[in-house]
């Protein structure tokens, strides 16, 4: 359960794990749709700005050219007007000159006729040649005057041209995009933009190529954003997508479509725990769809999109801006993720040492109750044991009862060999009881052992 306060009227109430979900998920895609339509925005502006500007600065150029070409055309004229005046005048000055020259040669026509028609004859031709020259002058220059206009029509024509083909280009851009990339591969061209920015879009960021194939296929890039560096405590997870790069070549004669690997795509993105997959494409180059620049694919697998390449970066900065939106909902998601973790771990550790605690106690059992059977066997045996001892205690007692009550009476019973013995014996032990008398007689030692020893030795006899 969830403890959520409103904004505007702060009043809390709680929610479950399903609605919280799903206010997280309007969220997430109220913040996306927003920054993605500002984006667009954005780029139409771009877009836009950039044609105006080339138009105008190609209109620019073209008035330039037109009013260089209008001054060049006065210039000429002015130049051919002065160099009319100048022929006006230099032949008003021959005529002056000539006129003079007549003048003085009439006054000597008489001496020197001849003279005279050579001189104004002279005069005449050097006035024509001045003439002429003047006038091939202004010819020459009003040919290159022509030359040089006319290259520089074709110069700003051909500027004219080419700012028109760049307009023309900037129009298209964004309906008609190349089948591919001169000079390097999808992937090194998105690793090398993204390496690019890295630093200042993307200081704690990961991005490198997926090379993990043990689950039985990998995809091409992980990107993995972070809050804070690494090794930092309370460090979380932002942002993780899977990248799929695909660039159909010339040569390929099958002609695939985007469609052929989304369903791969999401499969790796489970299975890798990437919260988004994105799938950057130079398939199907004519589909007006995919060449809108990016297209949202999660009707059919979620949280997956189709890019243009160009839409590398945009999409990766959209789903961070949206996934910055959320990040203290993912840290308290993560905070219960951990602790449930936590309480899983510790019902594991619990039901392990139960589990390894049943089997010690049954081990602990078995070999008790082998003790106490081994007890039992020894109890028995020494029981056995007591029993036999006892019976030969019994025996004891009865053989010495027995070996009491023998007397040499009864052992010499029906042997009258013993009986001699036994009889010859006693004879002699009365004889050296006797003995034994005499001599206690001499030695005034009293009597009374002496009888006992013959009362007992006449006993045993």
């Amino acid at each position: 359960m969830h403890q959520i306060r409103c904004p505007h009227c702060g009043e809390s109430f709680t929610i479950d794990e399903a609605g919280y979900a799903d206010i997280v998920q309007q969220i997430r895609n109220q913040q996306f749709d927003e920054e993605i339509k500002r984006r667009i925005d954005v780029l139409e502006q771009e877009k836009q700005q950039a044609i105006a500007l080339a138009e105008s600065k190609a209109a620019r150029e073209r008035d330039d050219l037109r009013h260089e070409v209008e001054r060049l055309a006065e210039q000429r004229k002015a130049d051919s007007e002065l160099a009319e005046a100048k022929l006006e005048a230099a032949v008003q000055q021959a005529r002056i000159e000539q006129d003079a020259q007549v003048r003085e040669l009439t006054a000597k026509l008489e001496s020197a006729a001849t003279a005279q028609e050579l001189a104004v004859q002279r005069a005449v031709g050097e006035v024509e040649q001045e003439r002429d020259k003047l006038r091939l002058d202004l010819e020459r220059s009003e040919v290159e005057q022509k030359l040089q206009a006319q290259s520089l029509a074709e110069k700003y024509e051909l500027q004219i041209r080419d700012r028109d083909d760049m307009i023309e280009r900037l129009k298209e851009l964004r309906s008609k995009l190349s089948t591919k990339m001169i000079g390097e591969s999808l992937e090194v061209h998105c690793q090398e933009e993204f390496n690019k920015n890295r630093t200042s879009m993307f200081p704690y960021a990961y991005f490198e190529k997926d090379n993990d194939a043990r689950t039985g296929s990998k995809g091409d890039f992980i990107f993995r954003d972070y809050d804070r560096p690494e090794g930092q405590e309370g460090r979380t997870e932002i942002l993780s997508i899977m990248f799929e790069m695909k660039n159909e070549t010339d040569t390929n004669s099958r002609k695939h479509h985007n469609e052929d690997f989304l369903k791969e795509l999401d499969k790796d993105r489970q299975q890798k725990g990437c919260e988004y997959a994105v799938l950057v494409s130079l398939l199907e180059p004519d589909s007006d769809l995919y060449n809108q620049g990016i297209v949202d694919v999660s009707y059919r697998y979620p949280r997956m999109y189709v890019v243009r390449p160009q839409f590398f970066l945009p999409i990766i900065s959209l789903l961070r801006n949206a996934s910055r939106g959320v990040l203290e909902y993912k840290r308290e998601v993560e905070q219960i993720r951990e602790q449930n973790i936590d309480i899983t771990k510790f019902e594991e550790r619990l039901e392990d040492f139960k589990l390894k605690f049943d089997r010690q106690y049954e081990q602990a059992s078995r070999n008790f109750q082998k003790v106490i059977d081994e007890i039992d066997k020894s109890i028995d045996h020494l029981q056995k044991v007591r029993s036999a001892l006892l019976g030969t205690d019994r025996s004891l007692e009865q053989a010495n009862k027995r070996a009491q009550e023998i007397t040499v009476r009864k052992l010499t019973f029906k042997n009258p060999t013993m009986q001699e013995k036994f009889k010859e014996l006693h004879k002699e032990q009365a004889k050296a009881a006797k003995a034994a008398a005499k001599e206690l007689e001499a030695s005034d030692e009293p009597q009374v052992e002496v009888e006992v020893v013959e009362e007992d030795a006449t006993r045993e006899a």
